[in-house]
């Protein structure tokens, strides 16, 4: 079957429609907070890792924050003989603009980097996760080289997602809404991409395989994604959340791997009962 043709079964097999999936890819992350409940001191493990790349990366961002005054001065000089109200407005609009763009790529960079520093911590979070949802147990492994292509890979696409979301601020009146917008949903998108990436490589599928797999549940994806994000933005958020995400992206890698290989099952049936009967479509034929 060709692409097109299982996109197509998987639509009719999952008919839910795209915000009920959007949901469900929140809830996902929902269920990875539940393991504070249930499983506190593997998720504990997870904060190690999280603390230390916090605070490297607040180093950098709390001065940045700081001099956001200077900055959209030094940006803007042809307003400086404008009405002071008019030249604020400005200013302060292309502050928060600055400050989103950088809280949205400080946040990638806090997962590549997290999850590098911490891949030891969370290979032993997403495994137990595996082995609480039943069945096979992925028994690939990650290498450290592979981690941190990845997460080079991250960092630069997120500079490009904040590049985009400068950009679109400047547009007048609806800037700023936009580009915190698309910005949370292409961030949340690439976060989505990279939490899953172990539980995918643990599974022995390759680029082409996973891109295919996130494709069939691309709403779900991205709801989880942005609601990682969105904590993400919450100060000290990152830290609590990232175990929790790990966790997550386990079962959200899972249960794109059943639900894509399911309609892929049904249809072997006929298939094979078509394969075993005659050439009249009747009984099957001996030999």
């Amino acid at each position: 079957m060709n692409d097109a043709g299982s996109a197509a079964t998987l639509r009719d097999a999952y008919p839910g429609g795209m915000l009920r999936e959007f949901a469900i890819g929140f809830g996902t992350l929902l269920r990875g907070f539940g393991l504070w409940r249930t499983h506190p001191r593997l998720l504990a493990l997870g904060l190690i890792p999280a603390v230390i790349s916090f605070v490297v990366l607040a180093a950098a961002l709390i001065p940045f924050a700081l001099s956001l005054g200077a900055v959209t001065a030094w940006m803007t000089p042809f307003a400086d003989g404008w009405i002071a109200g008019w030249r604020e407005a400005l200013r302060i609009a292309l502050g928060i603009v600055l400050f989103v763009a950088a809280t949205l790529l400080s946040g990638l960079v806090f997962t590549a980097l997290t999850l590098t520093i911490g891949d030891p911590f969370y290979q032993r979070i997403w495994r137990e996760v595996e082995r609480s949802l039943g069945g096979a147990e992925p028994t690939g492994e990650t290498g450290f080289w592979s981690t941190v292509g990845e997460g080079v890979r991250l960092i630069l696409l997120g500079a490009l997602v904040a590049l985009l979301t400068l950009v679109l601020g400047f547009i007048p009146l609806v800037g700023g809404v936009l580009a915190t917008v698309l910005g949370v949903l292409l961030s949340g998108r690439l976060l989505a991409r990279e939490l899953t990436g172990r539980a995918f490589d643990a599974r022995g599928l390759d680029h082409r395989d996973r891109a295919r797999l996130l494709g069939s549940g691309r709403a779900r994806v991205l709801g989880f994604g942005v609601a990682t994000q969105l904590c993400f933005m919450v100060p000290l958020g990152a830290i609590i959340t990232m175990p929790a995400a790990v966790a997550g992206s386990t079962m959200l890698a899972r249960a794109l791997t059943e639900r894509t290989s399911a309609p892929a099952t049904a249809n072997s049936v006929p298939a094979a009962a078509a394969r075993s009967a005659g050439p009249t479509g009747g009984a099957p034929s001996r030999a």
